[in-house]
């Protein structure tokens, strides 16, 4: 069995942001030379996700309006965590979008349903996040 593991950096210039990362799950999954197997994209940061779902620019327009009313950026006052950071709402977010997705990977290609893409959700963003690829398999 094979493991290959990579890190991308991500450094969104605003606080939140949708971000289609899958040519680069695809690209690592071609250098790692895995035909069969899983990939698993893991936000290495708190105040991140990674998910799979549709790239539409309306439905990430949803997206940030869901989750704005789940957990309002302001006021910052509302939230317990914040002190140093004004960034509770980031955490929460990332709660309700989840950490990692994980892909099989069948004939050395992702192997999606239709429409389906991954992708990096910041909500804390203006610094450099680490995000893993990690893909096992023969």
């Amino acid at each position: 069995m094979k493991s290959f593991r990579r890190e991308l950096v991500m450094h969104i210039n605003k606080r939140r942001d949708f971000v289609n990362i899958t040519p680069q799950v695809e690209k690592a999954l071609a250098d790692s030379g895995v035909r069969e197997g899983l990939v698993l994209v893991n936000a290495m940061h708190i105040t991140a996700s990674v998910f799979i779902n549709d790239d539409e620019g309306g439905l990430h327009r949803d997206f940030e309006r869901f989750l704005e009313r789940l957990a309002p950026e302001k006021p910052y006052n509302q939230y317990d965590h914040n002190g140093y950071e004004d960034n509770a709402d980031a955490h929460l977010k990332r709660q309700i979008m989840g950490r990692e997705t994980v892909v099989a990977v069948t004939n050395g290609k992702l192997d999606f349903g239709p429409w389906e893409q991954i992708f990096y959700g910041e909500f804390d963003g203006m610094r450099d996040k680490r995000l893993l690829i990690k893909i096992i398999g023969e």
